[in-house]
């Protein structure tokens, strides 16, 4: 089994994750005098029980879809630190994912905007690894995963990975109502399994890696209910993204469902241009004055729709 396009799609993504355009560069840690981490090889993985929720219940209801029998798979997020990995959001494959019973392609466009949109809370969040399942009882990552993985680790911190593998191949007896670890690097809820792996830049074979539970969020999870329409949009929102300092996004609920909203303060006010995207509807608003106005613009394409609604306010202005 092994995870396709592994290298090029992840490595656009890693490329857009230390990219930052139109935008002032952070200072360095020797520019703030905090000395640079020095990364040693990992000793141990830490997950948030959020993000091993998401894993395990993504996981069982993706074996319940019509498409159950392929592999599917999350990137993970989180801070790298000198011996260990903390896990703190997880990016799906997608909807729009390539694959089959042996191989899964991510959507990396979605993956790249949902990266932004997620270290809004936290600059310092970065890729540490993939997870991805395989549907028969292979729980080590295979000979297909190694070429792969072995060329991208040298572009992640510490040149240095984290891999999961899924499968669904515990015990019948095994209980549901729990989480257990029957290795220091497994971790089994029912029928499902995670083993989780290593792989440092230079090495020839991936390396068990424990893995520790701790207290906190999956930072990205509410992403995953509009995950359809951020790879709807995805091109058009990173590009607006990268031209528009100061643009945020946040996920929001009303009784049409989940969406994105876009929020572009207007320079020398307190104003502002708000955007409500959905899979197949896009709305536009202005802030004036603390009141919020529809514009009676129908553009679905969000970044000709923004730069619109911004000339029809300065030709007014």
């Amino acid at each position: 089994m092994k995870l396709q396009a592994l290298v090029s799609s992840m490595s656009q993504l890693l490329q857009d994750f230390q990219r930052s355009l139109l935008r002032p560069r952070p200072p360095t840690a020797a520019m703030r005098g905090v000395a640079p981490v020095d990364y040693g090889p990992l000793q141990r993985i830490l997950l948030t029980d959020g993000v091993g929720r998401t894993l395990f219940e993504e996981y069982a209801s993706h074996r319940e879809e019509t498409r159950g029998d392929e592999e599917t798979g999350w990137v993970l997020l989180g801070l790298r630190e000198a011996h260990e990995a903390v896990v703190l959001a997880t990016l799906p494959a997608g909807a729009e994912r390539d694959a089959g019973i042996a191989h899964v392609r991510f959507n990396s466009e979605a993956q790249a905007l949902a990266s932004r949109i997620i270290r809004q809370t936290d600059r310092r969040l970065t890729i540490l690894g993939v997870v991805h399942t395989h549907p028969g009882t292979l729980r080590h990552p295979s000979d297909g995963d190694l070429r792969g993985d072995g060329q991208w680790v040298r572009q992640l911190r510490g040149s240095e990975g984290v891999f999961g593998i899924g499968t669904a191949d515990g015990p019948e007896t095994s209980s549901a109502l729990f989480a257990y670890q029957p290795r220091p690097h497994v971790q089994c809820l029912g029928e499902l399994r995670f083993s989780w792996y290593a792989l440092r830049e230079g090495e020839s074979a991936y390396r068990p890696l424990p893995v520790e539970w701790t207290l906190g969020p999956d930072l990205a999870r509410s992403l995953h209910s509009i995950w359809t329409t951020l790879e709807a949009h995805a091109e058009r929102l990173d590009r607006l993204y990268r031209q528009q300092t100061g643009l945020r996004f946040e996920v929001v609920v009303d009784e049409w469902g989940p969406g994105l909203l876009l929020t572009l303060p207007l320079a020398g006010s307190s104003d502002a241009v708000r955007v409500l995207v959905r899979r197949k509807e896009v709305r536009y608003y202005v802030v004036q004055g603390g009141a919020l106005l529809e514009v009676d613009l129908r553009d679905e394409y969000v970044d000709r729709g923004v730069y619109l609604l911004l000339a029809e306010l300065a030709a007014r202005a």
